[in-house]
């Protein structure tokens, strides 16, 4: 798998916690990764897609302040969920894991609003997430 089809199923699992209202994240997750994720991921994918999926989850209440902190006219209750739940992906990846250079998680948050967010996303994505650097 690659690593933007990792991020792609993270993003997944992390919408799918946020319309649960962040109950039983580690169950939200199990779930998905046992109902919707390729049966032939290596051990490897599983658990990094796992075990990053929910310590977003788990963070959610710490990114969404620093989303609304960055944000100027725009708070996390007013995006769209695509769109919140991609830039809570790419600011754990810049705030919290080092393994992902920062325009990289930019880049791979503005890709993912291209495929899942409407025409306007990726510029506003692009745009909030600078604040972060």
């Amino acid at each position: 798998m690659t690593k933007h089809q990792i991020r792609e199923e993270i993003f997944k699992i992390i919408f799918g916690i946020d319309a649960h209202g962040g109950e039983d994240i580690d169950a939200v997750v199990e779930q998905y990764m046992q109902d919707s994720c390729d049966l032939t991921l290596s051990g490897r994918d599983y658990r990094a897609i796992a075990e990053k999926a929910a310590a977003i989850g788990k963070k959610i209440p710490e990114l969404d302040r620093e989303i609304n902190a960055k944000a100027e006219g725009w708070k996390t209750n007013r995006m769209g969920r695509a769109e919140l739940n991609i830039l809570r992906l790419a600011v754990y990846e810049i705030q919290y894991d080092d393994s992902v250079p920062v325009k990289v998680a930019i880049n791979e948050a503005v890709e993912l609003s291209k495929e899942y967010c409407n025409d306007d996303a990726p510029a506003f994505i692009n745009g909030l997430l600078a604040h972060f650097v």
